[in-house]
C-alpha cells in the first residue's frame, strides 16, 4: 500500500484532469450550442411571438392570439399555395427519384469519362436556384426560345410556358427537377457501388433476370441511400422558393405561388410578418407531420 500522502496527491492529480477535461469539453462545445441558440432556437422563438401578435410594417402591435392562423387557415390564397406546394413536392420528387436512379443504373459500370461525367453533374447541385431560374425562362422564352424553336422546326406548335397556368407548373418542375436530380444520382451512384458483387454472382448461377436482380438485391441494398434522397428531397420541395420567383414571379395568376411564395409576399412586400410567420408555421407543422409519417414507415420495414 503506498502512503498516505501519495494516495492524496493521485487524487489530486486525477480530480484536476478530469475538472480540465470538463472544461475542455465545454469549449469545443460553446461554439456550437451559440450558434444553435442565436441562428435557431432564438429566431423560432421569436417567430412564434410574432404569429400571436399583429404587425405592421416591422412593428408589433398587439397581441391577437391565433387571429394570424384564422385569417391565414380561411384565405384563399393559402389553400392555393398549399395545392400549388403539394403538386411540386410530388412531381419534383418523384421526377428527381427516378431520373437519378435510372442514371445511377445507366452509370454503374466501367466506362471511360465516368469521373467527369459525375464532376459536371454536380455543376447544376452548386448553381444558384436564381440563377436556374433566369436560365430557364430563357429556355421557356415564348417567342424566339429554344424549346419553342424546335417545336416549330419539327411542325409543331410552339407552347406558352409561361403565361398559362399547366405549362408554367412544368417548366418549374422541370427547372427544380434539373437543379436536384445530380444529387440523387451521385447518392445512389455511390449506394450502387457499395452493393458486394458476391450477391450478383450468385444470382447469375440461379438464372436470375435483370429484373429480379434490381427488386430483390439492389432495391433492398440501397433502400437507405434511397430513403435519406426522399426525405431531403422532400424537404428540400417543401421551401421551394427561389425558381418560382425568378422564372414565373409566381404566375400566372396564382398558378405557381407556393407557400414560401406566401410567406415572402405577407412579410416583406406586405410587411405583415403577423401573417407570414403564421404561415411559417404552419408549413413547418405540415413538414414535421410528413417526416414523422415517413419515419414511421420506415422503421416499420425493419421492425418486421
Amino acid at each position: 500500500m503506498p502512503p498516505p500522502e501519495l494516495q492524496c496527491e493521485v487524487m489530486s492529480k486525477l480530480s484536476k484532469t478530469r475538472s480540465s477535461q470538463e472544461h475542455s469539453r465545454f469549449f469545443f462545445i460553446g461554439p456550437a450550442v451559440l450558434w444553435l441558440l442565436v441562428f435557431t432556437i432564438f429566431p423560432l422563438l421569436y417567430s412564434l411571438y410574432l404569429s400571436l401578435h399583429s404587425s405592421r410594417f416591422l412593428r408589433v402591435t398587439g397581441f391577437v392570439g391565433l387571429k394570424n392562423y384564422h385569417l391565414v387557415l380561411t384565405d384563399y390564397r393559402f389553400w392555393q399555395g398549399f395545392r400549388v406546394t403539394l403538386l411540386f413536392v410530388l412531381a419534383g420528387v418523384a421526377l428527381t427519384v427516378i431520373l437519378g436512379l435510372l442514371l445511377a443504373l445507366l452509370f454503374n459500370h466501367p466506362m471511360r469519362g465516368i469521373k467527369v461525367f459525375r464532376t459536371l453533374a454536380t455543376v447544376p447541385l452548386f448553381t444558384a436556384p436564381v440563377a436556374i431560374g433566369y436560365l430557364c425562362m430563357i429556355i421557356f422564352y415564348e417567342e424566339g426560345g429554344p424549346i419553342n424553336n424546335f417545336l416549330l422546326a419539327i411542325g409543331l406548335d410552339k407552347v406558352n410556358w409561361l403565361s398559362e397556368p399547366v405549362w408554367a407548373k412544368v417548366a418549374v418542375v422541370f427547372a427544380d427537377t434539373w437543379q436536384w436530380t445530380p444529387f440523387a444520382f451521385l447518392v445512389l451512384l455511390a449506394a450502387l457501388q457499395a452493393v458486394p458483387n458476391e450477391l450478383y454472382e450468385a444470382a447469375a448461377l440461379d438464372a436470375t433476370s435483370s429484373w429480379q436482380e434490381f427488386v430483390y438485391i439492389t432495391l433492398p441494398m440501397i433502400r437507405p441511400a434511397l430513403t435519406t434522397v426522399i426525405l431531403l428531397r422532400t424537404v428540400e420541395a417543401f421551401k421551394i422558393f427561389d425558381i418560382p420567383f425568378s422564372l414565373t414571379n409566381g404566375g400566372p395568376g396564382l398558378a405557381t405561388r407556393t407557400l414560401t411564395f406566401n410567406v415572402y409576399t405577407a412579410g416583406l412586400r406586405d410587411q405583415n410578418l403577423g401573417e407570414a410567420t403564421a404561415i411559417a408555421f404552419i408549413l413547418l407543422v405540415v413538414m414535421l407531420a410528413v417526416t414523422f409519417v415517413f419515419f414511421r414507415g420506415y422503421r416499420s420495414q425493419y421492425d418486421e
